[in-house]
């Protein structure tokens, strides 16, 4: 299984990025997906994240600006990203989890599950 992300850049305040995250394998289900995000010398920390169903979390300091969505049937998660700021520079994770993914005839159960990370740099 492979969460491959996409979508990070350099911008300038005020601007916009769209973030994708495919994950691909033998994947049974997905229960959330979602984005975190570390700035150098902090903590990681939720960005926002979708169930399945549709429910969102979001951090309080991306409401109204960021908007998460969810292709289920392409295991896909976009994170739309308007009015950035330079405090929302950081290298964004997506993540995936509680999933279930076959490794052979075996499943696998896992509570989380990230990508590799992209940069976003948002300057003044």
């Amino acid at each position: 299984v492979q969460l491959q992300a996409s979508g990070g850049g350099f911008v300038q305040a005020g601007g916009s990025l769209r973030l994708s995250c495919e994950a691909s394998g033998r994947i049974f289900r997905i229960d959330a997906m979602g984005w975190y995000r570390q700035a150098p010398g902090k903590q990681r920390e939720l960005v926002a994240d979708m169930a399945s169903g549709g429910s969102t979390n979001y951090a309080d300091s991306v409401k109204g600006r960021f908007t998460i969505s969810r292709e289920n049937a392409k295991n896909t998660v976009y994170l739309q990203m308007n009015s950035l700021k330079p405090e929302d520079t950081a290298v964004y994770y997506c993540h995936a989890g509680p999933m279930n993914y076959y490794n052979g005839d075996v499943m696998v159960a896992v509570r989380d599950y990230w990508g590799q990370g992209t940069q976003v740099t948002v300057s003044n």
